[in-house]
């Protein structure tokens, strides 16, 4: 897939239009006019190769992707291997660019199906990554629907939607198009990355202590040490070296997910 960078253009240029919400494109021409987009605070996404301006981040939506970003960053400080990103661009496919509240993804030299690539001065995600993590409020149609069936088709295995309005947590094994759901004690406990334990009820409520130290649980299982130990096996088969200093994504919300 060919990516093409260019230098941010004045409002009104006429070599690179400006984008529309509801602008048909593909992924590469989407990616062209973004960069040069002139208000560097304005943020689209491309669901189903149709254009989405995102609109202001109110309190409630914040609230939620802080708080479930915070969990998978904790998933990630103990699982080697593993990394997250919140509002992060994220290459899928040919007519698909979105930039989802949260991930998270197996790093490719621990067998992931994603990789991070450089494109300039600029690092995305590339590919489906194993989970992806939505909140909905005024988006929920959206992300319900479109991104739904843009995440299934791309090979996201796992999709959480955090639904504000409802109060409640809903989350999906794509591959097997299937709602999975929680347990007796309202704990969802993740199928790609074992030991990701989400108390639903703390984390719609706010209770961070309690939904971490459910978290905190699940780290401790047998599953999640094999899982450990499995992503170290498959580093070491795949020679890899490094990890994580040449393939950084930016977890700041910003444009485009600047690094």
């Amino acid at each position: 897939m060919s990516v093409t960078s260019v230098s941010r253009k004045p409002r009104g240029s006429e070599s690179i239009p400006l984008l529309y919400p509801g602008d048909h494109l593909d992924q590469p021409e989407f990616h062209r006019r973004y960069e040069a987009y002139p208000d560097p605070d304005a943020r689209f996404e491309l669901i189903g190769g149709i254009v989405y301006m995102m609109l202001p981040t109110g309190y409630e939506h914040g609230s939620g992707e802080y708080r479930a970003s915070g969990l998978l960053y904790l998933y990630e400080l103990n699982t080697p291997g593993v990394e997250g990103a919140a509002g992060t661009t994220v290459i899928l496919g040919p007519a698909s660019e979105p930039q989802p509240d949260a991930l998270l993804m197996i790093l490719p030299e621990c067998g992931g199906q994603a990789r991070i690539q450089g494109f300039g001065d600029k690092h995305y995600v590339v590919g489906a990554p194993e989970l992806i993590w939505e909140v909905a409020h005024s988006s929920a149609a959206i992300d319900l629907n479109a991104k739904f069936k843009d995440y299934a088709a791309a090979g996201v295995k796992e999709y959480v939607v955090l639904c504000l309005g409802e109060q409640l947590l809903r989350w999906f094994d794509l591959p097997g198009s299937v709602e999975i759901t929680a347990g007796r004690d309202g704990v969802f406990k993740s199928k790609v990355f074992p030991g990701l334990w989400v108390n639903a009820k703390a984390l719609v409520e706010g209770n961070t202590r309690r939904a971490a130290e459910t978290l905190e649980r699940g780290l401790a299982t047998p599953e999640h040490t094999a899982f450990v130990a499995a992503l170290s096996e498959r580093r070491k088969g795949r020679g890899a070296v490094g990890g994580r200093g040449n393939r950084r994504v930016t977890k700041r919300r910003g444009k485009r997910g600047e690094s």
